[in-house]
């Protein structure tokens, strides 16, 4: 067993940052080689023979509001490069589309019902027993870092298999963030994303003697609220989403896109149309402002910068080609589809497709397109795989390795469970658990504690979700044919 820990070593200052950052706070990176950086000692021949990786986890980034998928105004040139010269998948999605739990359906590839994690409450105990893929692949000789928002309870110390630990505690802020960095609490001033990236280029820039996996979690794109050990939080409606000062006046008189189902007033949701005390209507004027869409979006361009920073480190060091890169959110955000705003957690698209990219060279060719089902639950066995560490046999998600030629296996999953259990901190979706079962056509959402709620979309006719066909006679059959297959992929209900 290796002698290395969270607290084994110190956290040294590399003389690589000035510049890069310094670059990055005058207005960003506008191309991979505008910024010349000071070399940094070479990597050890074992990291050559197997892969590093780098992974950059967005907070409630959209799977649309990218400029490689097409968003009018946004951009993301540093994003967009990952899946220029990688892969993108275009139909990713969470499992669950809520954060505590989505990211430990990232870190285990396992479902929500298997690895415990359920809702925001306060997990840290439990999330200390997690056995995450960073941890395999400490024990298969890699160099493990996790920098950002752990978000699993608020405790900030170290959680095991990490040799390199900075964590916000709880939720986090935008600004002068509280950090745990290998075991001490420290503040720092400055735009926390700024501060992540800083740790992040000093991980990349020590000189490795074995492979490395780095996971950077960004607070960004996340509101500024706080979260209570219980679950429950701050005044949702009140929190604001706070960009760097460099980027507070862009995008400023660009129109903001609206999908069609923003003009639905939840008709034919028997569980969003209850009346509930104290929770108006769902309306156009319950859905997302402008200001907020633009204010995500403004946030979105410093975790843009410092992806850009990131990789013209790994190019100095020539360690680019052989680091997979990946980018990819927890779950998406409503800009007001159906009425919705700040609930995240329903099986609709706006919060259940997530972007994913990756760039490998040596496995993915660039401008890769997937369209297979890929979940993040499969990040795990792919990245385990890659590394030729072991994949447990309790990983329920399968290695994407297979798919980034193109072909598609026989057996691919044709459908998929998205889960939830409800919680109390968004009254208006109180009592809104459920089981989802997306194919696809389909769209199947059973509710576990609303008698006659349940929800039906046919995909290819409704992408947009606003016919619920759960009592049209003509889809009897299909209703019993996807209960029977959701019974096969969900857990029993008790």
């Amino acid at each position: 067993m290796r002698n290395h820990g969270p607290h084994s070593r110190p956290w040294r200052r590399s003389p690589l940052l000035p510049s890069l950052l310094l670059a990055l706070l005058l207005g960003g990176l506008s191309s991979p080689s505008s910024v010349q950086a000071e070399e940094t000692p070479a990597v050890g021949k074992a990291a050559t023979a197997r892969p590093n990786m780098v992974v950059v986890l967005v907070d409630d980034l959209r799977w649309d509001e990218l400029g490689c998928t097409g968003h009018p105004f946004v951009r993301t040139p540093h994003i967009d490069r990952i899946a220029n010269e990688g892969a993108r998948f275009r139909n990713a999605f969470c499992t669950v589309p809520l954060c505590s739990p989505s990211r430990a359906c990232i870190l285990t590839g396992q479902h929500a019902h298997t690895n415990g994690i359920v809702d925001n409450t306060d997990r840290s105990a439990q999330s200390h027993q997690l056995t995450t893929f960073p941890a395999l692949l400490d024990q298969a000789g890699y160099v493990t870092a996790f920098i950002g928002k752990w978000h699993m309870g608020n405790d900030a110390t170290a959680r095991p298999g990490f040799d390199r630990w900075v964590c916000l505690a709880g939720q986090g802020t935008s600004n002068d963030p509280q950090l745990n960095v290998q075991g001490k609490e420290i503040q720092r001033q400055g735009y926390t994303t700024d501060i992540l990236t800083e740790y992040a280029l000093e991980f990349l820039a020590l000189p490795h003697e074995q492979p490395f996996c780095l996971f950077l979690a960004h607070k960004a794109l996340h509101p500024e609220l706080v979260q209570y050990d219980d679950g429950s939080i701050s005044d949702p409606g009140a929190a604001e989403f706070i960009p760097a000062k460099r980027h507070q006046q862009l995008y400023t008189d660009a129109p903001v896109p609206r999908r069609l189902n923003v003009l639905d007033n939840a008709a034919g949701k028997p569980a969003l149309l209850r009346q509930l005390p104290g929770v108006p209507p769902l309306s156009r004027q319950t859905g997302t402002s402008d200001k907020t869409v633009r204010d995500r979006l403004r946030m979105l361009a410093a975790v843009d910068e410092g992806l850009g920073a990131m990789l013209q480190t790994l190019e100095k060091s020539s360690q680019l080609d052989n680091t997979i890169v990946v980018v990819l959110s927890d779950h998406g955000y409503f800009y007001g589809e159906h009425g919705l705003s700040v609930e995240r957690r329903l099986a609709y698209e706006e919060t259940a497709r997530i972007p994913l990219l990756i760039r490998y060279p040596a496995s993915i060719p660039a401008g890769t397109l997937i369209d297979p089902f890929a979940l993040t639950i499969d990040l795990a066995p792919t990245l385990l795989q890659l590394a030729g560490a072991k994949v447990p046999a309790g990983i329920e998600g399968r290695s994407l390795v297979g798919l980034f030629q193109g072909a598609e296996p026989a057996d691919w999953r044709k459908a998929f469970l998205i889960e939830y259990y409800s919680d109390t901190v968004f009254p208006r979706i109180a009592q809104m658990g459920y089981q989802a079962l997306r194919s696809e056509k389909y769209k199947y959402i059973r509710y576990l504690e609303l008698p006659d709620a349940d929800e039906l979309y046919l995909l290819t006719e409704d992408p947009y979700e606003m016919q619920n066909r759960i009592h049209d006679p003509k889809a009897k059959k299909l209703v019993h044919q996807l209960r029977r297959h959701l019974d096969e992929l969900a857990p029993e209900r008790k």
